[in-house]
C-alpha cells in the first residue's frame, strides 16, 4: 500500500506512470470535472475505456418535475462540477474551458461511458486502473476532479488517498464490475453528460447571455416570489379590450404594476409625458374590478372628461365592452364636505374606507404631504383627508399614482406619495422593504447627498455622479416601488415596430411679436413698470385692522407657528394676483384687460362701501375660490380655502389709510386700462402674426395634406378671444373647421354640432381617438384647436402635427406637457413643429421682471404652492437654472426627464429586469443548468466585452456594491472601461438591447472571434481583459472606501480587499464585435 497526501506526494503524478496505451479504468465517484481530463489528457487519451459511476442521482431522468430544493441544489452542482467545481473556478477564469470541452466531448464519445446511481442508497468512491500486467485501486476518491487528483488545493484540512495492488485491488474491480451490471441501481447517462458538455463549446445565442446573467442575479429574487403577487391570469384581465390595446412596454408596466401593489402595497408609474399612463392604468383597474374590487380614480378636474368616457355606456367609449366601473373624484373633492361628487355621488355619504384600490392621476399635487391648517389646526390638507378617510379606514386600500414628475427638486416629494402606499405608518414599507436602514433615514440621506451635490459646479454637476454618491438602499426602495421609462429607453430596448416610432421633432420657432403695431402706444416694459406700482391692497384688509382690535379676529394665543394666518392668506392671494397679472400679460392684451377691469371694479365697490360706511357695516374679504385662474387642482393652494368667509368690521380698521392706498392703485388701473383699450384686434400685433403662422402651416403643410394645428394659451379669456378671432376667419378663408376648449365652455365652428371635449377631440384627431369606431357615421373633422392646460395632460392628439404655446408658462415642465399631445408613440407624422410666442423682451429681463414681482410679494409664512411655486422660490431652484431652461426651450424641444436638474428616477430600478426573467423562464424552465464561462458573440456599437463576474470572497465588504455578490464590467477592446460595476442598470439595459430578439447566434460573428481565438485555444487578449476588469473593480473599491473614511457614517475603510481574479467566478461574458 502507497499514501498520498496530495501536497508533497500527488495522485496526478501517479497515475501518470500508471496509465498506459490500452489501460481500463472505472471509477466510481460524485463527480466528474473537464479540468482533470485537462491534467491527464495525454494518458487518458491513449486507454482502451473509462467507465464512470456518478455516486449519487446526476443526469437522470427527474421523477418529479423539480425535486425538493435540499436535493435539487446539491445536485445541480454535482451536475455542474462537469465543467469545473467551485474549487476550479481559477481554472474557468482561464477561458480555455471551450477548447477542454470540446476535446474531452469527442474523447467521452470514443472512450467512456458514463452510468448513475439512480436511487438513494450511498456509495464510496474509488478509481480502478487495469493494465496488462498490473491492478491498482485508488481510494477514498470523492471525485474526479483536480482536488481529488491533488493538482488543486481545494477546502479539505486533510486529502489523504490510499494506492493498493492486488490482492486488494481486485476486491474493488470485481465490486465495480457487479454495480455496474446492475441495471435497477444504475441508469446510463453517456449522452447527458456528452450533451451537457457540448453546451459549453457551442455557440451561444445573446439572449442565453442575457437571460442567464438575470437569473444568476436574481435567483433569489425568484426563491421568494409566491403566486400571491404576481398577477393571477385566471382572472382573465388580458382577455380585455384594455390589454389589446396596449403596447407590448405598457404590458411590462402593467403586470409590474400588479405585482407591486400586491407586495408593497403601493406604486409610482413615472413614465414620461406622451407614453400612455392611463391605458397602463386602466389595464391594472380592469384587474383589480375582475377580482370584485372597488376602485376609486382621484384626478384633478380637468382630466375628469378622459376618465368618465372611459368607464361610460357610451359610443364614443372605446373600452365599453370591459365594462369598467370605477368612482371617480376630483383632488379639491377631498376638501369639500358637501355636494355631490363629478358622478352625482353626495359626498357626505361615501363610502370613503371601502376602496381596495385608489389611483392617484397626477399625484404630484400631494407631492408636499399631510399639513394642517385654519385658526385652531383644524383642517386637514387634502392630503391628511386621503390618508384619513380613504386609505386608513376600512378595507387594506393599494395606490397607485401616476406622474410623470414625481420629484420637483426634493425626494421628500416622493416620499410623501409613497407614505400613501404605507399609511403614512414607516413600519409598514420597512419590514417588505430589503434594506440596511428604515425608509426614513433612505430619504434623509439621499436629500442630504442630493443638497451638497446640487451646489457643485455645473460641469460636475452630472447624474452619474449623483448615482455614484447614493446610497444603494435608495435605489433599492425605488426599484420595489417606481416604475420609470423614458422615450429613449422605450426605443432603444422595446421592438417598436408595431407601435411605430416618434416623430421627428423640428427646431422649435420662438416668435417676439410686439403689442401692438400703432404708433406712440405703450410697450411690455412700460406695463410692467406700472405694475409695479400696484400695491394690490383690496387683497390684504387685516393689515389695517387696529392692533388693539386684532384679538376679535385672530386668537393671539394659539400657536400660529405652523399655521397660516389670516394675514398670511391675504398676502398670499395679493402674491398670487400680482404674478396673475403678469401672466395675463404675457398671455394677451384682451385677458390682461379684462382682469384689470374685474379688479378695477372690485376696488371700486370697496371704495364706495368706505364712502358709505356706517358702524354697522363690514368688509367680506373676496375668496379664492372666486378667481377662476388659479390651478385649485394643485392641493397646496389648500391654504387658501381655510375658515370661512372673512368679515372684517370697518370700525374696526385704519380704514382712512386702506383707502388712500386703494385708490393708488384705482388711478394706476385707470391709467393702464387707458393705455390698452385702444389695442382692438386689428391692432393686436400678437394676433395677428399668429394669423400669419396658420396661414403658412395650411398652405405650406409640413406632412402631406395635414392641416392642423393645436394652439395652446394659459386662459380662457385668451382662448375665446383667439377662437372669435380666428375660428371663422380660418373657416371663410380655407374652409377648414375650429374649436374651442376651455374646461368651461366649448364651442365649434360647425353647426349643430355636439360641444363636449371628447366628440371635439375625436373629430381633431380621429386616427388616435378610434373615431371610426366611435363614431363611424360622422364625417365631421376640425383642423384648428385652440384650448387651455385643460387639455395640456392625459390626450392623446398625435394625429396633429402643430403646436403653439401662445403664452409661454412660467414652469418649463408645462410648455413639455403641452408638446407632448402631438409628440406622442404611434404618431403617423414625419415630423413635428412647436412654436413659442414670447414676451418682445429680453431673456434675462422677462426672468429678472419675474422675479422682481415675486420678492415683492415673497412671505415667509406660507408653504410652497406646487407647479408655480407662487411661495417658496427656493423650491424650483435658483433663476439662473429657470433661466437655462427657458433658453433651451428656445432652441429645442427636450424630454421632460432632460428638463429636471438632476433627479430623474429613470435610470434607476431594476424590476423590468426581473419581469424579464419571470416571463423567459415560463418558457425555458431550465435555465438554471446552464453552464458557468459560456459565452455569446455580438454585433455592437462599442467593441469590447461584458464580464459578469460573482465574487467568491464572503468576507469582501461590498456595501456600495448593488448587485453584491454580482459584478457586471463593460471594457472596451483597448482595455479603456465603458461602465464599472457601479452602474449595473446602463449594462445591463446595453446587454438587453444587443440581444433583443437574437434567439439563435450570429454565426458570422461567432467565425470572425473563433477564428481570431483559434476556436478558444488562444484566449489571450480576453484573459488580458478580464485582468483589467479586477483592477478596475479594485480600483473603484479603494476609492469608495476611501470616501467613506473621510466622509460620514460607517466606514469600511481597511477592511478586507479584493486579491485579484481568485475572488471572483466567471459565470458568463459577452463579447461585442
Amino acid at each position: 500500500m502507497e499514501v498520498f497526501n496530495n501536497t508533497t506526494k500527488i495522485v496526478k503524478d501517479d497515475l501518470e506512470k500508471v496509465i498506459t496505451p490500452r489501460s481500463r479504468i472505472s471509477i466510481a465517484a460524485a463527480s466528474f470535472s473537464i479540468y482533470a481530463y485537462e491534467e491527464l489528457k495525454k494518458q487518458l487519451n491513449s486507454i482502451e475505456s473509462l467507465r464512470f459511476i456518478f455516486t449519487s442521482p446526476t443526469f437522470v431522468a427527474e421523477k418529479i418535475p423539480k425535486e425538493k430544493r435540499e436535493f435539487y441544489i446539491p445536485r445541480l452542482n454535482r451536475e455542474r462540477s462537469i465543467y469545473g467545481t467551485e474549487f476550479e473556478v481559477k481554472l474557468r477564469n482561464e477561458l480555455t474551458q471551450k477548447a477542454i470541452a470540446r476535446e474531452c466531448a469527442e474523447w467521452i464519445r470514443n472512450k467512456v461511458t458514463f452510468k448513475s446511481n439512480a436511487t438513494n442508497d450511498s456509495m464510496g468512491g474509488f478509481l480502478n486502473v487495469q493494465s496488462d500486467n498490473q491492478e491498482y485501486t485508488y481510494m477514498p476518491l470523492n471525485g474526479f476532479t483536480t482536488v481529488d487528483i491533488g493538482c488543486e488545493r481545494g477546502n479539505n484540512i486533510y486529502n489523504m488517498v490510499n494506492k493498493f495492488e492486488a490482492p486488494f485491488s481486485k476486491e474493488y474491480i470485481r465490486l465495480f464490475e457487479s454495480i455496474w451490471k446492475d441495471d435497477e441501481r444504475l441508469q446510463d447517462v453517456t449522452e447527458e453528460v456528452i450533451e451537457y458538455i457540448s453546451a459549453v463549446y457551442q455557440e451561444n445565442s445573446p439572449e442565453l447571455l442575457y437571460f442567464m446573467t438575470l437569473y444568476n442575479i436574481f435567483s433569489e429574487f425568484l426563491e421568494d416570489i409566491s403566486e400571491d403577487v404576481l398577477p393571477n391570469e385566471a382572472t382573465g384581465f388580458k382577455d380585455s379590450v384594455i390589454w389589446d390595446k396596449l403596447y407590448n412596454f405598457q404590458r411590462d408596466a402593467a403586470l409590474a404594476i400588479i405585482n407591486k401593489l400586491e407586495q408593497y402595497n403601493g406604486c409610482i408609474l413615472a413614465d414620461s409625458v406622451g407614453l400612455g399612463k392611463t391605458f397602463t392604468a386602466l389595464a391594472v383597474i380592469k384587474y383589480y374590478e375582475n377580482r370584485n374590487k372597488n376602485v376609486l380614480v382621484l384626478c384633478p378636474k380637468k382630466l375628469k372628461d378622459n376618465w368618465m368616457t372611459f368607464r361610460g355606456n357610451l359610443i364614443n367609449n372605446p373600452l365599453a365592452k370591459d365594462r369598467l366601473r370605477y368612482d371617480i373624484l376630483f383632488h379639491t373633492d377631498l376638501s369639500r364636505e358637501r355636494g355631490n361628487s363629478v358622478m352625482g355621488l353626495p359626498l357626505d355619504r361615501i363610502n370613503w374606507g371601502n376602496y381596495d384600490l385608489v389611483v392617484i392621476d397626477e399625484s404630484h399635487n400631494f407631492r408636499n404631504g399631510g399639513a394642517m391648517s385654519g385658526e385652531d389646526g383644524e383642517k386637514e390638507n387634502r392630503y391628511l383627508k386621503l390618508l384619513n378617510k380613504v386609505i386608513r379606514p376600512g378595507v387594506k386600500t393599494k395606490v397607485l399614482m401616476l406622474s410623470a414628475t414625481p420629484v420637483n427638486n426634493r425626494f421628500n416629494d416622493l416620499r410623501n406619495q409613497l407614505a400613501l402606499a404605507y399609511e403614512g405608518r414607516p413600519e409598514l414599507i420597512n419590514e417588505k422593504l430589503n434594506t440596511k436602514t428604515d425608509i426614513n433615514t433612505i430619504f434623509r440621506q439621499a436629500q442630504k447627498v442630493y443638497n451638497s451635490w446640487s451646489k457643485q459646479p455645473a460641469e460636475l454637476r452630472t447624474t452619474e455622479s449623483l448615482l455614484k454618491q447614493l446610497d444603494f438602499d435608495f435605489f433599492e426602495v425605488l426599484d420595489s416601488v417606481t416604475i420609470a421609462r423614458s422615450r429613449k429607453q422605450i426605443q432603444r430596448y422595446y421592438d417598436t415596430s408595431e407601435i411605430g416610432s416618434f416623430p421627428e421633432r423640428k427646431k422649435p420657432i420662438s416668435l417676439r411679436p410686439k403689442l401692438t403695431t400703432l404708433d406712440n402706444a405703450i410697450n411690455y416694459e412700460q406695463v410692467y413698470e406700472q405694475l409695479m406700482q400696484l400695491n394690490l391692497s383690496i387683497y390684504t384688509p387685516t393689515n389695517y385692522i387696529f392692533p388693539s382690535k386684532l384679538d376679535k379676529y385672530i386668537d393671539m394665543e394659539s400657536d400660529q407657528s405652523n399655521r397660516l394666518t389670516q394675514t398670511g392668506r391675504e398676502e398670499g392671494i395679493r402674491r398670487l394676483m400680482s404674478i396673475n397679472l403678469l401672466k395675463r400679460m404675457d398671455s394677451s392684451v384682451h385677458s390682461f384687460n379684462l382682469t384689470f377691469q374685474r379688479i378695477y371694479t372690485h376696488i371700486k365697490e370697496t371704495v364706495d362701501t368706505i364712502d358709505r360706511y356706517q358702524s354697522d357695516n363690514d368688509i367680506g374679504l373676496k375668496d379664492i375660490r372666486d378667481f377662476e385662474d388659479l390651478d385649485l387642482d394643485d392641493q397646496n393652494i389648500d391654504v387658501f380655502n381655510v375658515g370661512k368667509k372673512f368679515k372684517i368690521d370697518i370700525s374696526d380698521m385704519d380704514y382712512l389709510s386702506w383707502k388712500r392706498d386703494l385708490i393708488a392703485d384705482l388711478e394706476v388701473l385707470e391709467l393702464l386700462i387707458l393705455m390698452i383699450e385702444d389695442i382692438r384686434p386689428e391692432f393686436d400685433y400678437k394676433l395677428n402674426e399668429l394669423v400669419d403662422v396658420i396661414e403658412k402651416k395650411i398652405k405650406n403643410p409640413i406632412n402631406p395634406g395635414n392641416k392642423k394645428i393645436l394652439i395652446f394659451t394659459a386662459f380662457a379669456d385668451t382662448a375665446e378671444y383667439l377662437y372669435e378671432n380666428i375660428g371663422y376667419f380660418v373657416k371663410d378663408r380655407f374652409g377648414l373647421e375650429s374649436a374651442l376648449i376651455t374646461g368651461s365652455e366649448n364651442k365649434t365652428t360647425i353647426p349643430k354640432f355636439s360641444n363636449d371635449m371628447n366628440t371635439i377631440l375625436t373629430c381633431f384627431s380621429p386616427i388616435s381617438k378610434d373615431k371610426n369606431v366611435v363614431m363611424p357615421n360622422d364625417k365631421s373633422n376640425i383642423d384648428i384647436l385652440i384650448a387651455t392646460d385643460c387639455i395640456s395632460e392625459g390626450q392623446n392628439l398625435q394625429d396633429c402635427d402643430y403646436c403653439i404655446n401662445y403664452d409661454i408658462h412660467w414652469n418649463p415642465v408645462r410648455i413639455i406637457q403641452r408638446f407632448g399631445r402631438v409628440d406622442r408613440i404611434g404618431s403617423k407624422n414625419e415630423v413635428i413643429q412647436l412654436v413659442n410666442f414670447w414676451p418682445d423682451l429680453a431673456l434675462d429681463d422677462y426672468i429678472n421682471l419675474k422675479n422682481r414681482v415675486e420678492a415683492r410679494m415673497r412671505i415667509s409664512v406660507m408653504t410652497s404652492t406646487g407647479d408655480d411655486d407662487y411661495i417658496n422660490q427656493n423650491e424650483n431652484g435658483d433663476l439662473a437654472y429657470r433661466r437655462q431652461q427657458l433658453e433651451k426651450l428656445q432652441n429645442e424641444v427636450v424630454d421632460l426627464e432632460e428638463m429636471t436638474s438632476g433627479i430623474s428616477i429613470m435610470d434607476l430600478g431594476l424590476n423590468e429586469f426581473r419581469m424579464d426573467l419571470l416571463a423567459y423562464l415560463k418558457e425555458h424552465p431550465n435555465l438554471d443548468r446552464t453552464p458557468f464561462g459560456i459565452h455569446a458573440v455580438v454585433r455592437g456599437e462599442k467593441p469590447g466585452v461584458i464580464f459578469v463576474l460573482k465574487n467568491t470572497n464572503e468576507e469582501l465588504d461590498t456595501r456600495k456594491n448593488r448587485l453584491q455578490p454580482f459584478y457586471l464590467v463593460y471594457i472596451s477592446e483597448d482595455g479603456e472601461v465603458i461602465n464599472t460595476h457601479m452602474e449595473p442598470k446602463v449594462i445591463l439595459d446595453t446587454m438587453r438591447y444587443l440581444s433583443r430578439g437574437k434567439k439563435l447566434p450570429d454565426m458570422e460573428a461567432c467565425r470572425i472571434f473563433n477564428k481570431e481565438t483559434k476556436d478558444g485555444r488562444n484566449m489571450e487578449r480576453i484573459s488580458n481583459l478580464l485582468q483589467d476588469v479586477i483592477s478596475s473593480i479594485i480600483t473603484v473599491h479603494e476609492e469608495n472606501e476611501l470616501d467613506s473614511f473621510f466622509g460620514e457614517g460607517e466606514t469600511s475603510f481597511l477592511t478586507t480587499n479584493i486579491s485579484g481574479l481568485d475572488d471572483f467566478e466567471l459565470i458568463c461574458f459577452m463579447v461585442v464585435i
